[in-house]
């Protein structure tokens, strides 16, 4: 079985409130689901810091609350019920996750704010190897232009609050194997297809995609703390 070892904290969060942790080997899904849940309670419980991990699966396909038995086309990997909301999602090498466990009892209470958020850091982030992203009204995930010229998913949301803390997501294509997606309609959505940003040129390693999302992190965070004043843009 994957392990989480060897893990390790970055020397550049942004919010010393916040814990981050990066896994350098693949995590099982099952396994970081039953961190995230126990982290979520002892955040809600006062017993532990918000934290930020950042991390990859073995090939997986995780169903979310309103995931439909027939988007699961090809169940040839593992099918775990996920808990977060949204439908079919795969993840596996090459893609890098992050999960919150953000306690937004502080950082104003607001679902939609705290999703335009996440959506916003990744699609900043995205901006910095060169790759133009966008939200997708009626479109769950993060959108680019595809090589074929189509619009196609580079990035996938699922989140999850609980009394007001956080679980779960995103997570951002950058050199999975593609064809893994073919077993499922990813999110629900039949029409348009998924991307990397391998597949748009851009090679990218985990490393670097962690230092640069890192580095916005804190307009992400201060974004959300804004939002118990303002309403979110």
């Amino acid at each position: 079985m994957a392990s989480t070892a060897p893990d390790s904290a970055t020397g550049i969060a942004p919010d010393p409130a916040v814990e981050w942790r990066v896994s350098n080997t693949l995590v099982p899904y099952a396994e970081a689901l039953a961190e995230m849940e126990a982290r979520n309670a002892a955040v809600a419980a006062g017993e532990a810091r918000e934290m930020v991990w950042l991390l990859e699966h073995p090939p997986v396909y995780t169903a979310g609350t309103s995931a439909d038995p027939k988007e699961l086309t090809d169940p040839r990997f593992e099918v775990v019920e996920a808990g977060r909301g949204g439908r079919y999602t795969y993840h596996g090498p090459g893609q890098r996750v992050g999960y919150l466990m953000l306690d937004l009892n502080s950082r104003g209470k607001d679902v939609r704010c705290f999703v335009h958020a996440i959506e916003g850091w990744v699609i900043d982030t995205l901006s910095d190897f060169g790759v133009e992203a966008w939200r997708s009204e009626g479109r769950v995930g993060i959108w680019t232009r595809d090589i074929d010229g189509r619009e196609a998913k580079i990035g996938a949301i699922g989140v999850r609050v609980r009394r007001w803390v956080t679980m779960h997501g995103f997570s951002v294509n950058l050199d999975p194997d593609l064809s893994h997606f073919s077993g499922i309609v990813p999110c629900g959505i039949e029409e348009f297809g998924v991307t990397s940003l391998a597949r748009l040129g851009k090679e990218v390693s985990r490393e670097d995609w962690d230092a640069a999302l890192i580095a916005r992190a804190q307009d992400f965070l201060d974004t959300l703390d804004r939002t118990g004043r303002n309403s979110c843009r």
